[in-house]
């Protein structure tokens, strides 16, 4: 039987940045010096009026392709994380494969998962390739967040960034990803929603917990994600082990979905960990969505922080409710130093 492994990751940010300075400079009636202590964010990049989540796709799958010399006729499926598409349908993934110039025997499909959205479908290319429906994997994750979000929102516009990522999923004899685990909750859709759009008139659809201040499409219900977060994640790690039949000293690094400092500074509390046992990495990009784990995952790599023998685990969680972990050995990037 083969295994997926994760492979080679291109990100692509848009070329449009937004940095805290800029903001206070916009809007002086704000206090983003305290706002940026609170989320972690100096910087956001964004995406163009007319660029969307396919277009940040395709630039990152093109990085991927040339940058690590890897034959687009060898990928056998491409999965796509965004909840910003460019149309209700078709699928994006699907315009994905034309524009990249894949072949038309390759699967292609979306799934609508933020924050967890990442480990999701590593677990989908795991199963593909477990199955042997696929060899090789082109998951990427794509969002950009900011066109649901009003120019004057001074709760979310300090928050999201808009980005993509390519990674390569491969087939390998050994294991490197193992013990996933899921959650979901519905209860907590009313804390992070897009109320129209979809076929729900809009009148009947789920109402934001709270009053909402700002005129964005988006709204956030930030007290209760971080009250979600700060219970589900540690059940969350506990449960991955358990599956994993490992320790809690066993691991040596925990990735996490980059969220916001405040956030991530509560669950590095509750689960005893420092900085270098669950880094925070958010402020040159914001909260990315489900692209903050491969980006969190380019930058740990960079520093050789990563090793085979010394297991990781990767935690997403956030907006549906919805979370996902496993365990995470970096065998590609211990091929490369070897």
């Amino acid at each position: 039987m083969r295994f997926a492994e994760i492979g080679p990751i291109a990100i692509h940010l848009p070329t449009r940045s937004e940095s805290n300075a800029q903001l206070q400079e916009l809007f002086p009636e704000w206090d983003v010096p305290t706002i940026a202590e609170k989320t972690g964010i100096h910087c956001r990049y964004l995406a163009e009026p007319n660029e969307t989540s396919a277009d940040l796709a395709v630039a990152a799958a093109e990085k991927l392709f040339q940058e690590h010399n890897v034959d687009r006729e060898s990928i056998d499926f491409v999965l796509l994380c965004t909840q910003t598409p460019d149309y209700p349908l078709p699928t994006t993934a699907c315009l994905l494969q034309q524009r990249l110039g894949l072949r038309t025997n390759t699967g292609a499909l979306d799934f609508n998962l933020g924050c967890s959205g990442f480990v999701y479908g590593l677990a989908i290319a795991d199963g593909l390739i477990r199955s042997g429906a696929a060899k090789r994997v082109l998951l990427i994750t794509s969002e950009t967040y900011s066109k649901y979000i009003d120019a004057e929102d001074r709760s979310l516009r300090t928050i999201f960034g808009d980005a993509a990522a390519a990674t390569l999923i491969d087939g390998r004899d050994s294991l490197s990803l193992s013990a996933f685990q899921f959650g979901t909750d519905g209860t907590g859709a009313d804390t992070l929603i897009v109320g129209d759009g979809g076929c729900r008139n809009p009148r009947d659809s789920i109402k934001p917990r709270h009053r909402k201040r700002w005129k964005s499409r988006l709204y956030m219900d930030g007290p209760s994600l971080i009250s979600f977060s700060v219970s589900a994640v540690p059940k969350l790690v506990d449960e991955v082990l358990a599956a994993a039949e490992m320790t809690f000293e066993q691991i040596d690094v925990f990735l996490l979905h980059q969220a916001t400092y405040k956030m991530l500074a509560m669950l590095q509390e509750r689960l005893g960990l420092d900085d270098h046992k669950l880094p925070i990495r958010l402020a040159k990009f914001g909260n990315t969505v489900s692209s903050s784990l491969p980006i969190l995952i380019t930058d740990m790599r960079s520093e050789r922080r990563l090793h085979p023998d010394k297991p990781s685990m990767l935690i997403g969680f956030g907006v549906g409710w919805s979370w996902a972990g496993c365990v995470w050995r970096d065998t590609w990037s211990a091929r490369l130093q070897s």
